[in-house]
């Protein structure tokens, strides 16, 4: 068996495979064997149709590569290893032949990993924008923990204020027509904290309960529907009940509900300065990462090839879709709005940026050995178990079906693992604005 091998453009590498006759013939009577068991030829017991019958049954060429997938594995794996191949994709056949006297040729195409010529990434020196927790960082909390542990009374002797929760019924119209999912019984609509049109809110106020009436709004301009963007609308209302907030008072009493841990407010506002604490610290290590990423990707010249840009933009895209449909927009529509030419330049950008990303932090790993333990996938698979509300044993069942989830972890973990050591190595100057 001779394999040469063929550098071409673009990160590519040719093999050209020959299997000389006696090992091919061999594998060819081992395919025919294996085929024989796993198909029913008429008239022949399970295994035991001769080879020139199996032949004109499954056909010559379902044999061949059944050859093919029974060879080529350990010859593409030999050739990775003996040249130390690091490759973007699984190789590709791109042309088999046997010959006459039973020798296989094979033309195989490798594509391959980018070279990727580091500059020193110890010691960095960066300016990062310091998050520092505004004076009012715990105040913010209790309000937000008091909220929480408010309690809703019912109102029937007054009209609405800007700070209760309304139920409500209410259908929409533009151009006389109904909006499309614009339409609901018994909403509950909180008038302090609403994520509805600007001015939909605002005028539910002082109506009484039983009170039907209309509103008219505007969608914004930048409205993700386009059918509905800066259009003018009418909705009838009609209030159901009105309920107040009641907020309890921020005491010791409070504290205690927190958490009967805290036996006053001291001990509570402490611990939520131990939590903000935290967060800016870990906020700070993110912005000093990102800024040390960025400064790799801008300062290193890796030649990627189109077919790999040409991936990652077709898997951008495709989340991009997925979040589009999620906010209940239009990808097409959107497309046809913003210009196929210029959000494809957009994820060209985006791919470019991930794919350096992706090969830089690869090459540091590889550099500087980074492993990855069953303990780091544990942990990774602990944390999914506790973001879907499962059990771990359920998440190792769904990376057994797709083999791509433990891929995706091995990867975050290693780049956890390489940010760390850029953040623990760099010299960061905070600046302040």
């Amino acid at each position: 068996m001779t394999v040469t091998i063929e550098r071409l453009e673009n990160n590519e590498v040719k093999l050209n495979i020959e299997v000389e006759s006696a090992v091919s013939s061999f594998e060819y009577d081992k395919a025919c064997k294996r085929l024989a068991q796993r198909v029913n030829v008429p008239g022949f017991r399970q295994g035991k149709a001769p080879k020139n019958i199996l032949e004109k049954y499954v056909g010559i060429a379902a044999l061949q590569r059944e050859v093919l997938d029974s060879i080529l594995p350990t010859i593409f794996e030999n050739a990775i290893e003996e040249n130390k191949f690091d490759l973007v994709t699984p190789p590709n056949v791109e042309s088999f032949e046997f010959l006459e006297d039973k020798t296989l040729k094979v033309v195989a195409k490798l594509e391959l990993k980018p070279e990727v010529n580091l500059n020193e990434y110890k010691g960095m020196s960066v300016d990062v924008e310091e998050y520092k927790n505004s004076d009012d960082a715990i105040d913010r909390e209790i309000n937000t923990l008091a909220d929480r542990f408010a309690t809703l009374n019912d109102i029937t002797d007054r009209k609405t204020i800007n700070t209760d929760l309304v139920n409500i019924d209410f259908d929409g119209y533009v151009d006389g027509e109904e909006i499309k999912g614009g339409s609901a019984k018994n909403y509950v609509l909180d008038l302090a904290h609403s994520n509805f049109i600007a001015g939909f809110a605002e005028q539910l106020v002082d109506k009484n309960i039983g009170e039907e009436f209309k509103i008219n709004v505007k969608f914004p301009e930048d409205y993700h529907d386009e059918k509905l963007k800066g259009k003018d609308a009418e909705f009838n209302i009609k209030i159901n009940a009105i309920k107040e907030k009641v907020v309890p008072e921020k005491n010791d009493d409070f504290a205690k509900r927190v958490n009967p841990k805290f036996e006053n407010m001291d001990a509570l506002r402490a611990d939520i300065q131990q939590y903000l604490d935290n967060a800016a610290k870990a906020e700070n290590e993110r912005r000093v990462a990102t800024k040390l990423i960025d400064t790799l990707v801008e300062n290193t010249n890796i030649e990627i090839q189109t077919p790999m840009i040409n991936r990652e933009i077709q898997a951008l895209m495709g989340e991009f879709k997925q979040r589009i449909n999620m906010q209940g927009g239009n990808y097409d529509e959107m497309l046809e709005r913003e210009g196929h030419q210029k959000v494809y330049e957009q994820m060209k950008e985006e791919a470019v940026k991930r794919i350096k990303t992706s090969l830089i932090v690869g090459k540091i790993a590889q550099n500087e050995n980074v492993q990855v333990t069953q303990e780091d996938i544990q942990g990774k698979i602990a944390g999914l178990a506790n973001m879907y509300r499962t059990t771990p044993e359920n998440i190792v069942s769904e990376i057994q079906k797709n083999v791509n989830i433990l891929h995706s972890l091995n990867q975050q973990v290693i780049t956890e693992k390489v940010t760390k050591l850029l953040v623990e190595n760099a010299k960061v100057n905070y600046i302040t604005k």
